[in-house]
C-alpha cells in the first residue's frame, strides 16, 4: 500500500508546523537584570523622607513590587519579573510626582496665607 503524496506533504507541514511551536513555546524570557536595575535606581531615587511622608503610599507600593520582582527573578519567572520591575518603576515615578505636587501645593498655601497677613497689615496701619 502507498500513502498519497498530497497526504505526506500534508503530514510533513503539520510535523513542521507542530515542531515550530514547540520550540517557539520553549525559547525562553531572558533574565531582566536591566529592567531590575531600572526600577531599583527609580525606587532608590524616590526613597526620601519628604517621599515617604508626602507619598508613602506609593512608595510602599513601589518597595514592595520591586521586591517581588527580585523574588520572581529568583525563582526564573522572568515575564513576571520584569512586569514587577517596570511596575515597580511607574510607581516610584508617581510616588515622586505626588511628593512634587503635595509641595507645590503646600509652597501655593503657604504663599497666600502670607500674603493676606500683609493684606491684613496693611489694612490696619491704612488710615480711615
Amino acid at each position: 500500500m502507498t500513502i498519497p503524496h498530497s497526504l505526506t506533504r500534508h503530514a510533513a507541514l503539520t510535523l513542521i508546523t507542530f515542531a515550530a511551536l514547540v520550540l517557539g513555546a520553549c525559547a525562553t524570557t531572558p533574565d531582566p537584570v536591566a529592567q531590575l536595575a531600572v526600577a531599583e535606581a527609580a525606587v532608590q531615587g524616590a526613597n526620601t523622607p519628604d517621599t515617604a511622608r508626602l507619598a508613602g503610599a506609593q512608595l510602599q507600593l513601589a518597595v514592595g513590587k520591586l521586591s517581588a520582582a527580585r523574588a520572581a527573578q529568583t525563582a526564573k519567572d522572568y515575564v513576571g519579573a520584569r512586569r514587577l520591575a517596570d511596575e515597580a518603576q511607574v510607581d516610584a515615578q508617581a510616588a515622586v510626582a505626588h511628593a512634587q505636587s503635595a509641595r507645590s501645593q503646600q509652597a501655593s498655601a503657604e504663599s497666600q496665607a502670607a500674603a493676606r497677613a500683609l493684606d491684613e497689615e496693611a489694612a490696619r496701619r491704612t488710615p480711615r
